[in-house]
């Protein structure tokens, strides 16, 4: 009986298969998006992505080269007032079968006093050690 338990466990940890982690990543990538919305209602939009971006992100602005890095985003924050009037919801996650990297597709509102702004967004999520 051993020799065959032995085989059978052999023989599991040999497969060449790769495991396809893309469903699970895809809950954790959607699960950060809705909890970086939740951050953002808290302590503003900046603090929640500055929270949440790695080393190398790279943040669009609209008429301008994006910018690149997170101490360049900080110092491209300097003195502007955060807003916690922006919310956001993913309806579409994808993600590698490796889990390493996904996006998420969703669809912004931002409330100002006098109007109310609708549009579309979209991230790219990078699996870290956390």
């Amino acid at each position: 009986m051993k020799k065959l338990l032995f085989i059978l466990v052999l023989f599991s940890g040999c497969t060449s298969k790769q495991i396809d982690l893309s469903e699970q990543s895809k809950k954790e990538i959607i699960s950060a998006d809705i909890a970086m919305n939740d951050l953002a209602a808290k302590e503003g939009f900046n603090a929640a992505l500055l929270a949440y971006a790695d080393d190398s992100v790279v943040k669009p602005s609209e008429g301008a080269f994006p910018v690149i890095g997170k101490e360049n985003l900080i110092k491209y924050w300097a003195g502007i007032e955060d807003t916690r009037a922006i919310t956001w919801k993913p309806f579409r996650a994808e993600a590698a079968k490796s889990g390493e990297l996904g996006y998420t597709l969703g669809n912004w509102k931002f409330v100002t006093k006098d109007s109310t702004f609708y549009g579309f967004y979209y991230t790219v999520w990078k699996k870290q050690a956390d």
